[in-house]
């Protein structure tokens, strides 16, 4: 008996741990929501596919997402740490990683940012004490320029190849699965990496590759279809609109049309980090989704960019409606059937932004 307790205790210990790195990502990305939606509206009216295109205008695109984006989520990681100092010395090493690397650095300031507040904090613990009155901001300041430059540096060498080269081996892992004609499981890398921000690095870096290659001999090819499908993460954000938190329960209306109509796939991914076990909701619908465009044979001429339902219906051959509303839809329905038990399960102490608040002004304590 004693023994099934200490079980429990372990799986509730792995629960709550989990559960609380959740909340510590989406308590870095929730406050810059505001960020990314401009980001998302500015490229779903401007970029040459959008509604209202704009060369001028689009050129905002690029910076927002490859500098801006991931400068704010390493400052509010760094906030989260270790006050505003933590907020600065996290901006600077975000720059590194950044710099480090060609594709969109979300988990790279999500790590280099926490990380450099934390190396901070231990040197602050140090100086603060043997600091001589009237020399506090003097030393202040140079303990995180100094400090900055070696994480920048630190994050330019080592973070951003690494997150690069996490990012080629989830690539690879997909073409295989491509290349074996089990693109089902393909879900099982993709909607995790997805939530990770990878999603960029995924689909423009390996999949529409491949499925130009693809399209030019066939007309059509369904690996444009394997990140970008709207479905799962219609359906996750389904689920919390009608059985989540009730904190989220008014963001998530908002969610649903950026999402699913203006094709910005990242505006779900902290709601699935607050809650890490809605993940596989999101594998289950993915997954759904492929499966049925492979029965159905549907695809799509080019890639749909942003993942939107109407970029969808621009990019789908004449013939291939019915097959790729199926799969979307079924997608969306697996998702959020999946979705609403997990949550309704979980019901009991699950209001994880609130968790995720309370921790972070824990942490700024100290």
């Amino acid at each position: 008996m004693s023994n099934i307790i200490a079980g429990d205790a372990n799986a509730t210990g792995w629960r709550s741990a989990t559960q609380k790195f959740g909340g510590f990502l989406a308590g870095m990305v929730i406050p810059n929501i505001g960020a990314f939606i401009a980001w998302g509206l500015l490229t779903a009216l401007f970029i040459p596919t959008g509604w209202l295109p704009n060369e001028e205008l689009s050129k905002m695109v690029g910076p927002m997402i490859v500098n801006l984006l991931p400068i704010l989520i390493a400052y509010t990681g760094g906030r989260m740490v270790h006050g505003q100092r933590g907020a600065v010395i996290g901006a600077v090493t975000a720059v590194g990683v950044i710099v480090g690397t060609s594709i969109p650095m979300f988990l790279g300031a999500m790590i280099v940012g926490p990380l450099a507040a934390w190396l901070l904090k231990q040197v602050d613990k140090v100086l603060d004490p043997i600091t001589p009155p009237g020399f506090e901001m003097l030393i202040g300041n140079f303990s995180l320029g100094i400090l900055g430059l070696l994480t920048a540096m630190g994050s330019f060498a080592g973070v951003g190849p690494l997150v690069t080269w996490i990012s080629d081996r989830l690539g690879e892992f997909v073409s295989t699965l491509v290349e074996s004609q089990i693109l089902p499981l393909a879900s099982i890398i993709i909607e995790p990496a997805k939530v990770l921000f990878l999603n960029n690095a995924i689909n423009h870096g390996v999949l529409a590759p491949l499925g130009v290659q693809q399209a030019a001999v066939d007309g059509k090819s369904i690996l444009f279809m394997l990140e970008s499908n709207p479905g799962p993460g219609l359906g996750i954000l389904l689920a919390f609109w009608l059985f989540g938190p009730r904190v989220l329960r008014g963001s998530a209306p908002g969610a649903i049309i950026i999402h699913f109509l203006g094709g910005i796939h990242e505006i779900y991914f902290p709601y699935i980090l607050m809650r890490p076990v809605m993940i596989v909701a999101a594998i289950a619908g993915g997954a759904t989704g492929v499966a049925t465009f492979m029965l159905l044979g549907a695809g799509l001429v080019a890639t749909p960019s942003p993942g939107s339902i109407f970029a969808y219906i621009a990019m789908t051959p004449k013939d291939g409606y019915v097959s790729m509303f199926a799969g979307v839809l079924l997608s969306a329905a697996v998702s959020f059937v999946v979705g609403m038990l997990l949550l309704r399960l979980g019901k009991a102490g699950y209001d994880n932004l609130e968790e995720a608040t309370a921790a972070s002004q824990q942490l700024k304590k100290g």
